[in-house]
């Protein structure tokens, strides 16, 4: 079942997450992305929000849930969450006060690109694992698949973070959508970079 704040879904279940939807804005507008064909992950409600919800809004939807009941709790919905990046970290802080299951992002990558510095460091003692959109092989083919709002160098930049935000993270890898790119050649990028790649 979604928990909805007036007509907005904001956390979900996907199967042992709770995934949290902060926000429908993102950097990029990949050609595969779900939300081009449908309005929900898991035949649950619409994830396009009528209106963002405060960072107030979304900590009680969060914890009217049993957050016992969950492996990990994970911030992915329909936008990129580094939008909205001190919202985002100050949740994981309070939700570090509690006993909460290990946090995850999902990302693009793009959350230094989004803040216009190199944010790494802050999500030091605050998430647990960030899985990083690789999504291709090269910048060429990212540029053509994923549309992203900082161009060409969004390729660079998205590897950049993955590396540097791996100093502060205990948990971080790529990953790529089966079907839409060669596998092969991305988990070469990731090896390369001295991580794992994996295939969702």
């Amino acid at each position: 079942m979604d928990n909805k704040t007036r007509g907005m879904t904001i956390t979900y279940n996907v199967g042992a997450g709770l995934y949290i939807n902060i926000t429908n804005r993102c950097s990029n507008d990949c050609a595969f992305c779900i939300r081009l064909s449908a309005d929900s992950v898991g035949g649950g409600d619409t994830l396009w929000l009528e209106r963002e919800p405060s960072r107030e809004e979304i900590l009680n939807d969060i914890k009217s849930r049993n957050l016992a009941d969950y492996g990990e709790l994970v911030f992915c919905g329909y936008g990129e969450p580094t939008e909205r990046l001190d919202d985002l970290l100050w949740l994981c802080g309070q939700l570090k006060q509690t006993d909460c299951p290990p946090i995850r992002l999902n990302t693009n990558g793009h959350a230094s690109l989004i803040a216009g510095y190199d944010v790494a460091h802050r999500f030091a003692g605050l998430v647990d694992k960030i899985n990083v959109s690789l999504n291709a092989a090269d910048d060429f083919e990212y540029y053509e698949l994923c549309r992203p709002a900082f161009g060409i160098e969004s390729y660079r930049g998205m590897l950049d973070f993955a590396v540097k935000v791996r100093g502060f993270v205990p948990e971080v890898w790529f990953s790529v959508v089966n079907g839409t790119t060669d596998a092969e050649a991305c988990r070469k990028v990731a090896e390369d970079l001295g991580l794992t790649l994996r295939v969702r």
